[in-house]
Formats: structure tokens, C-alpha cells, sequence
């Protein structure tokens, strides 16, 4: 089977798929963005009018859609979905509707139209609060919110999809930090940074819970991987993607490190104390795969495009926040 895929990427338009998409046509795939473009028509700017690209702005809980847009596609990278706690809680059947009920056509269109790969973008979440000092995949899943169990309920479904010749592979990420085209600054490394540069003070909430974290560089270079490796080796696999498990309070000191010796770090207290600890050593075991970004490199690539006039208005544009945003379309939504 050739190495070159023509591969649909579900929400190619967002904070990952901004970035990977790009790595994906420079390495000689063919690529299918199917995208809402709640974030801009723009973020894939960079390229636009590429041959090999085609971007489909449509929703894909059209079943329609889905069909046409999977024609003669061999591999699926998925990562559309209402994503994360507060964005889904603001209308949880829009969120069940996106993240769960569209997935099961997605999957068995897949298949239908002889799609060989699927890889399926789910949330190191899915394993809730755990007293473990080390979060593996063997644990037990224990979803705290809808979105979390909506994320495990598409494990299910795709692994029982699996039969010879649909390789399916899920990945658990760890919270995504750096710089993107289409820019979120409403995950925990994003946000310290943000307030830092800009308001020269960060608040931190508690500061004693623990996050995984991964740079946006090795998360799309993991998914680019993921089209590369024998089907053997990823066949009906799980993996935890992630690397830097960090304190709040840690996040801060580093951001301050490299934003300026005036940031103020204000502590105040919080009743979320969820704290987790992702470990990431199946995947290295397994497939010898690791990260090579730190959080320390996502800070400073955040800290150049502030420089460079790149995030305009970062403290009250809705477009970096998705609660900001799914608030604004659903208030659109009700108004027509």
C-alpha cells in the first residue's frame, strides 16, 4: 500500500488541525478539511489553493456531506468536536448531537467507501480524577462530564468497528499548548501566557494541581506519524499522548521566566482541585515515540506572535476562546 494518503481531516480548521494540515500536504498526502470555519475562513491561509487541498465548509452531522466528502479517501484523522467542558455544557445536545451521534455515520462511511486508517483524537479526560500517581492506559475509565464520556463512548464504537483492513488507532491527548493560525487561549498554558504578556499578571487558581501538557508541534507530528506505521504496529491500539506533567503554579513560574521578572503571580483559591498525572510510556515503549517540544518552547513561540502583532485584542476576541464563540453562535442560532 503507498505511504501517501488522500485523508479527510475532520475540524481541519481548528487549533490542531490548523497546524496539521499543512505538515500533512508537505508530506504528499492528499487532504480533505470538512469544517464548520466557526474560527475564520482564513486560518489555512498558508495553504490555500494548494493542489492537493480541498476544505469542504460544511457541518458534518449531514450525513450527505459526510458521504461525498469520504469518497476515495483512505484514512480518517478525526478531530471535529465540541471541545471542551464549559463550550459542551452550553448546549449538551448540540455537544451529544457533534461529538457522539455524527460519529457513527463517520465511521461506518468510512468503511463504506474503503477507508484503510482511522485515527480517532480522544481526551486523556475520559480517565476523571485518579488517585494514581501515574495515569495509564489500563486504568479504568471514569468520565466526569458528558464531553469526557461522549470521548469514551467513540473509543467503544470505533474499536468494535474494527476488522481486517480498518486500522483504528486512538490517541489521548494531553492539554495542547503553543502557537496556532487559529489560536486558542483558553487552555492553561495559553491563558498564563496571555495574561502575563499582556496584563503583566497572572492569576493562578490553587496552583497545586498537576495538567499533562504536549506542544502543538508534537501533537501534529504524532498524528502525521500515525499514517506512517505498519498497520500491525497501531491496529486497535490506545495511547496516551503527552509529556510535561506540570503544577498550575509551575506553569506560571516558567511563564514568567520567559515573559519578564515584573509579572505578578497572584494566588487565589479554587474548588476545582482535579490533578492528574498522564504517563506517556506505552507509546514511547511500543512505537518509540516521544515528544521534542517543551513548555518553555510553547511560551516563547506564543511570545514571538504576540511580538510580531499576530494575536490582536487576545484578552476579548471571541475567536480564541470556544466558549466565547459557541455562546456568540448558539445566541445566533436562537435569534434566526
Amino acid at each position: 500500500m503507498s505511504d501517501k494518503h488522500t485523508v479527510l481531516v475532520t475540524g481541519g480548521a481548528g487549533y490542531v488541525g490548523s497546524v496539521l494540515v499543512p505538515k500533512l500536504l508537505a508530506e504528499g498526502h492528499t487532504v480533505r478539511v470538512l469544517d464548520t470555519y466557526y474560527f475564520g475562513d482564513d486560518v489555512l491561509a498558508a495553504v490555500k489553493g494548494h493542489p492537493n487541498l480541498t476544505e469542504v465548509k460544511a457541518d458534518m452531522r449531514d450525513r450527505a456531506v459526510l458521504d461525498r466528502a469520504l469518497k476515495g479517501c483512505t484514512a480518517v484523522i478525526h478531530l471535529a468536536c465540541i471541545s471542551n467542558d464549559p463550550s459542551f455544557e452550553l448546549d449538551p445536545s448540540l455537544g451529544k448531537s457533534i461529538n457522539y451521534d455524527a460519529f457513527l455515520p463517520l465511521v461506518e462511511l468510512a468503511k463504506k467507501h474503503g477507508a484503510k486508517r482511522f485515527v480517532y483524537a480522544s481526551s486523556s479526560s475520559v480517565y476523571g480524577i485518579k488517585d494514581e500517581d501515574n495515569v495509564t492506559e489500563e486504568l479504568e475509565l471514569k468520565p466526569l462530564t458528558d464531553y469526557s464520556k461522549y470521548k469514551a463512548m467513540c473509543e467503544d464504537v470505533l474499536m468494535n468497528a474494527r476488522e481486517p483492513g480498518f486500522t483504528v488507532l486512538t490517541l489521548r491527548p494531553a492539554t495542547v499548548c503553543g502557537y496556532s493560525p487559529r489560536l486558542r487561549l483558553d487552555l492553561s498554558v495559553n491563558i498564563l501566557t496571555n495574561l502575563a504578556y499582556t496584563k503583566r499578571e497572572i492569576t493562578v487558581f490553587g496552583g497545586e494541581q498537576r495538567r499533562p501538557n504536549l506542544h502543538i508541534q508534537d501533537m501534529t507530528d504524532l498524528y502525521c506519524q500515525s499514517l506512517k506505521w505498519p498497520a500491525e504496529k497501531i491496529d486497535g491500539k490506545i495511547y496516551n499522548a503527552g509529556w510535561q506533567n506540570l503544577k498550575i503554579r509551575e506553569i506560571a513560574e516558567l511563564v514568567k521566566t520567559e515573559v519578564g521578572d515584573d509579572v505578578r503571580i497572584v494566588t487565589s483559591p479554587t474548588d476545582d482541585l482535579r490533578s492528574y498525572h498522564v504517563s506517556s510510556e506505552k507509546i514511547k515503549r511500543e512505537l518509540g515515540w516521544e515528544p521534542r517540544y517543551t513548555v518553555p518552547d510553547a511560551i516563547r513561540e506564543l511570545i514571538v506572535a504576540f511580538r510580531a502583532g499576530k494575536i490582536p485584542n487576545s484578552l476579548t476576541d471571541p475567536r480564541y476562546f470556544n466558549i466565547k464563540t459557541m455562546n456568540a453562535y448558539l445566541v445566533g442560532r436562537k435569534a434566526a
